[in-house]
Parts: structure tokens; C-alpha cells; sequence
């Protein structure tokens, strides 16, 4: 592999060298540099002359930037794009040599990655048209697995997972209609975000479903993809199946995890893929997660729909033009299966719209108790060889865990689970109700970190330096009394969704008083000079849910700022100056829960003295 200086480094790395500039933007004409024209994972690299206007378009942006790496946080960062979603100054081929038309404009999600800093050098191969999973079905080549080169690179997004694996860019975006943003990302040791269907504007993207189209991301760490996410995510109102985040899910899973699996398992005759699945579970339970088999049937039903049923006419749909004008273009795969929709009903599609909504309903009561399902991302994986041989039956095998995610309006996120007896990936996929994106990703970061593997391809350990971030749908607030984990009140954190972050203190600059006449017993949060740090439980609230939960509190208590002893300031509980003149100053117990043991103590002891 070239030698090249930042070959697999993370955002936060390239974001470390810009901020203490041990490179400059010129550093990317290096990178490009160093591509390999035949490397078949790019259709197209970026001219020097695109780069450079990239180059000096970020320059200007950020000339009056006064905390430039806050106002851009992916400022010099290089990533890829899957050859469907437009590029300004690039053909969007969809890996059909047909295709070649110049895009003028961005599509709305690399607008915003740029606007946020980010610098396009390349678009990705992909099975023809987004149909496959498998990375093989292209004109400009197959692309090899990043460990064994005999092996498939799974797909359709198969270029952008294997330049992530590879290290070239931190980060890139492919689409996710069936699962091509999550077999490529367990196929390449990667992580693969599968945001929920409207999360990011799909304007700018050839569709090959529309109505179930995401385009998703792949980077080496969940800390990454949760950055880029971020920085994708805004309703778009010029795409039509954009969607607004409700802000009322919880940030996390529950405190005890509760996972569903399929209670029937098909690996194909796979005892290794088997083999690491089941040991993944043991280090779950390891985890005191608790694992429930459920019934997979009506997963299976509505996985094959996408391409057994009437579902595969959206994909005749959308290349209907060129089916008529350039069918020699196709690969003749992709042409067999777009061909097929040509034969279903407009009341075939209803009736496939009427089952669809009957199974995912079925589905989404049954994952309603759990925190999420867990599955082999793909149940197997086969040589380039044998998809040739093979090539829509083992397709169909690498969809089996994936097919009906967006049907049934689904998130996800596949995570590299360690390596089969083979040294080949295996990756797992925990798929959730829509808008629980943040969840995932919060465990995905912590299982990444638990099992410590080194990242895609690349020799290279997992750092666990990395910023925690503030999700932008959840409000954070310190608690200090009633409603502290165990006590009267904190029902109306948990019922609202809301979940505990941590434990920590205030700045010095507090005191803490027991009100009178309150039911039930309340402290009250003030702040002062010579005060002291006063122990408080952080919580965060989604934000559509705040409202309702700050209307409950009763006066003379309030919602405020609070400083916490490593200066941030988050929303908390504060008390009215008037509230306090017959109050006890309890600070010296540092908590509300040491003053509830004491006063529960003394009780004790007077009831005890009462009985002598």
C-alpha cells in the first residue's frame, strides 16, 4: 500500500493536523496524486483543476472565520461519493457507461458536507444502477474485498466502503436501498450508517427505489460517521421525501440493553459466519445485555418483496428511459432484474403497498419492546468467482438480514463484530424503529471501543480519544433532587424517553437547600458566592418532550442554567430567591442523596427510641 502520510487517518486526525498545522489544503493534491488510475474501487478522480476550486472555495469561505474548526468541521477533509449522487463538475455514471453528463450542481448532501469543510476527490464504483449487493455487477470492473482480493467487496456501495477500508478518505457516502450501505461495510471491517429514510435529502441522487432510498455513510469509526451524519441531516423541502426529526426518541438505549434476534438463523451452510455470530452473542450477554428470540417470519416475508414482488417495478420506474435507448448498456444481471418489474400491475404494486404496511407494522410491534434487533449483516459471503457463477440466488442470500429494513422504516447501523476463522470480516447490524439514528450510534461507539479492533484494512488501532458529541435533538439537563435516579419524580424523565448521561458536579460556586412543605421532599439549587460542587445527575431530554416535562415543575422552582465543575453550562434545576428564607442549607451532605439517607436515618432512629 503507498506510503502516503495520511493514509488512514480519522476526522479527528485530520482535524489535529489542520488545527496545529502540520499540513495545509495542498496536502490533498498529494493525496490524489497517489491514486492508482486502475484502481477499480474510483469510476473518476477529481481533476486538478476541481480540486483546486474546491480548494479555494473553502479558502474563502473561511477567511472571516473566527473559531474556524467549529464553524467548519470537516474543514480540509477528504471523502468519496458512490457514482449516483451528484457532484458538481463530475458525470454521474451509476456505472452506466451511457451516462455522461457533467453535473452542474451538488447534490444537497455533499452541498452540506462541503459546506461544513469537506472536499469531494473522488466518485466510488457501485453495482450497476444501485442494484446489487455484491460489488460485481459494473462495466468498470469488480471490486476486490480489502482482505482477500478473491473475495467480493459486497455492494452496491462497493467503492466507497473499500476506499474507507483502505484509507484513502475517513469517510464516504454511498446509498442504502436494500442494504448497500451495510454488506460492504461488514464485507471491509468498516462501519455503515443507514440513517432513517428521509434523515438526509436524497435530491441529487439517481434513485433506484425512490420511495426507499437513503443515502448513508461509511467511515472507519462510529464517532466519524455520527459527525458526517450530523452534518448531512436538514430537512430539505425541495425533496419530497425528506422528513423532519420529531425530537422525541431516546438519545440511548435503556440502562438494561434488550436486544431481539431471529429466532431462526440461516447462514447457507456458513459454520464460520455462524460460528462468529455466536460469539458476538456471547460477548453481548457478556455485557449483561439481555438476547430474545423472536418469531422472523414477517422479516422474511417483507424482505422478499423487494425483489420478488411488485417492489421491483420502482426500479424499472426509474430507469424506464434508458431500458428503451440503451439496454446494451446494462449489465445484463441488473438488466434481468429491472426487466422484471415490466410484468406486475398497477394493482399488483397496490397490493404489495397493502402488505408492505401490514408487515412493517407487525414488525414494528414486535421490535417496540426491545432496543433493537441484532443480525448477521450479511449471512455469508462468497468469491467473485462464485457470484459470477451464482450471481442473483448469492445476492439474495447477502440481503436476507437487510432487504426489509427500509420497507419497514427502519435505522441501522453495521458494525465490524471481529473476524471470521478465516481472517475474513464479519460484521453485525443493529437495526431500530425510525429517529432512533442517535441511540445506535451511542452503543455502536461503545461496542466499537469495547472490542478494539483495528480499523478496515489499515494496521492501525482504534483511538478512543475522540470528542463526545451533543445530540442536536436532545436537551440536557442537570438534576438534583426528586427526580434523581430512584427517586419519586424520576418517572418523568423515563416516561418521556429520556435517559441518564451521567453523574457529575456544579462549579464551586453553589448551595443547596431542603424546601419546606414540599411533596415530595425538594431541594433547592442556588447559586452563590462561596459556595461548593454539588452532586447532579445529567439527563437528556428529547427536545419535544422538554416542554411538557418543565411545565410540571412546581414554584418555587424553576428551569435555569447550571455550570457544571469542568465549565460547561447545561439547562437545570434552579430555585426562586423567596423559596429559600425558611430553607436549610444542606450543602455540607455535597447531595441530595445524602441528605435523604441521613434524614431517612435519623427517622429510623427516633422510631427505634419511640419503640423503647
Amino acid at each position: 500500500m503507498h506510503q502516503l502520510k495520511t493514509l488512514g487517518w480519522t476526522i479527528s486526525e485530520w482535524q489535529a493536523a489542520y488545527l496545529n498545522k502540520e499540513i495545509q489544503l495542498d496536502i490533498l493534491k498529494e493525496l490524489v496524486a497517489a491514486i492508482d488510475p486502475h484502481d477499480v474501487a474510483w469510476i473518476s478522480v477529481v481533476s486538478p483543476e476541481l480540486l483546486e476550486q474546491q480548494i479555494q472555495s473553502l479558502t474563502q469561505l473561511t477567511q472571516d472565520a473566527d473559531h474556524l474548526h467549529k464553524q467548519f468541521p470537516l474543514y480540509g477533509v477528504p471523502f468519496a461519493v458512490k457514482d449516483n449522487i451528484d457532484v458538481a463538475g463530475f458525470v454521474t455514471t451509476a456505472a452506466c457507461k451511457a451516462l455522461n453528463t457533467v453535473a452542474t450542481q451538488d447534490a444537497e448532501t455533499v452541498r452540506l458536507l462541503k459546506q461544513a469543510g469537506a472536499i469531494v476527490i473522488g466518485k466510488t464504483n457501485l453495482d450497476q444502477f444501485a442494484t446489487g449487493l455484491v460489488g460485481t455487477r459494473s462495466p468498470f470492473g469488480a471490486v476486490p474485498n480489502s482482505f482477500k482480493a478473491e473475495y467480493v467487496s459486497g455492494g452496491s456501495s462497493s467503492g466507497s466502503a473499500s476506499v474507507v477500508a483502505r484509507g484513502w478518505v475517513p469517510f464516504s457516502l454511498g446509498t442504502d436501498t436494500a442494504g448497500s450501505g451495510r454488506v460492504p461495510a461488514a464485507f471491509n471491517n468498516i462501519v455503515g450508517l443507514k440513517p432513517t429514510k428521509g434523515r438526509f435529502s436524497n435530491r441529487g441522487l439517481l434513485p433506484a427505489v425512490k420511495s426507499i432510498d437513503c443515502i448513508s455513510i461509511f467511515a472507519l469509526t462510529v464517532s466519524d460517521a455520527e459527525l458526517v451524519a450530523n452534518q448531512a441531516e436538514a430537512y430539505d423541502a425541495f425533496d419530497s421525501y425528506s422528513r423532519q426529526h420529531p425530537k422525541n426518541v431516546p438519545a440511548r438505549f435503556s440502562s438494561k440493553l434488550k436486544f431481539a434476534i431471529p429466532d431462526k438463523l440461516n447462514f447457507f451452510g456458513d459454520q464460520l459466519s455462524e460460528k462468529a455470530f455466536q460469539h458476538t452473542i456471547q460477548l453481548l450477554e457478556s455485557l449483561n445485555a439481555e438476547i430474545t428470540p423472536i418469531d422472523f417470519s414477517a422479516f422474511e416475508q417483507l424482505a422478499a418483496q423487494l425483489y420478488q414482488g411488485a417492489w421491483v417495478a420502482e426500479r424499472t420506474a426509474a430507469a424506464a428511459s434508458l431500458l428503451k435507448t440503451n439496454a446494451a448498456d446494462f449489465d445484463p444481471t441488473v438488466l434481468e432484474i429491472i426487466q422484471q418489474g415490466e410484468k406486475y400491475s398497477a394493482v399488483d404494486a397496490y397490493n404489495a403497498e397493502y402488505l408492505k404496511q401490514d408487515l412493517s407494522r407487525k414488525i414494528q410491534t414486535s421490535l417496540a419492546e426491545f432496543d433493537a434487533l441484532i443480525v448477521p449483516t450479511s449471512p455469508t459471503i462468497y468469491r467473485i468467482e462464485q457470484m459470477q457463477q451464482h450471481p442473483i440466488e448469492y445476492n439474495a442470500h447477502f440481503g436476507t438480514y437487510t432487504n426489509f429494513t427500509n420497507l419497514a422504516d427502519l435505522t441501522a447501523l453495521a458494525l465490524p463484530a471481529g473476524f471470521r476463522a478465516d481472517n475474513l470480516p464479519f460484521g453485525i447490524t443493529l437495526i431500530a424503529p425510525a429517529w432512533h439514528d442517535a441511540a445506535l450510534v451511542h452503543f455502536g461507539k461503545a461496542w466499537q471501543n469495547y472490542l478494539a479492533l483495528k480499523l478496515g484494512a489499515l494496521d492501525k488501532p482504534l483511538s478512543t480519544n475522540t470528542p463526545t458529541l451533543m445530540s442536536p435533538h436532545h436537551i440536557r439537563v442537570a438534576v438534583v433532587g426528586a427526580h434523581l435516579t430512584g427517586m419519586p419524580l424520576n418517572f418523568q424523565l423515563t416516561t418521556r424517553g429520556a435517559v441518564h448521561v451521567e453523574t457529575t458536579k456544579t462549579s464551586q460556586d453553589y448551595a443547596l437547600y431542603a424546601l419546606n412543605g414540599t411533596v415530595p421532599p425538594k431541594p433547592g439549587l442556588a447559586r452563590q458566592q462561596d459556595g461548593q460542587s454539588i452532586i447532579v445527575e445529567l439527563w437528556d431530554v428529547p427536545a419535544a418532550r422538554f416542554g411538557e416535562f418543565v411545565a410540571e415543575i412546581p414554584p418555587p422552582l424553576g428551569m435555569g442554567n447550571v455550570e457544571l465543575e469542568d465549565g460547561r453550562w447545561v439547562k437545570g434545576f434552579i430555585c426562586e430567591p423567596y423559596g429559600l428564607g425558611d430553607a436549610e442549607n444542606i450543602s455540607h451532605f455535597g447531595g441530595w442523596r445524602a441528605y435523604i439517607q441521613h434524614r431517612n436515618s435519623q427517622a429510623d432512629q427516633q422510631l427505634a427510641n419511640t419503640a423503647n
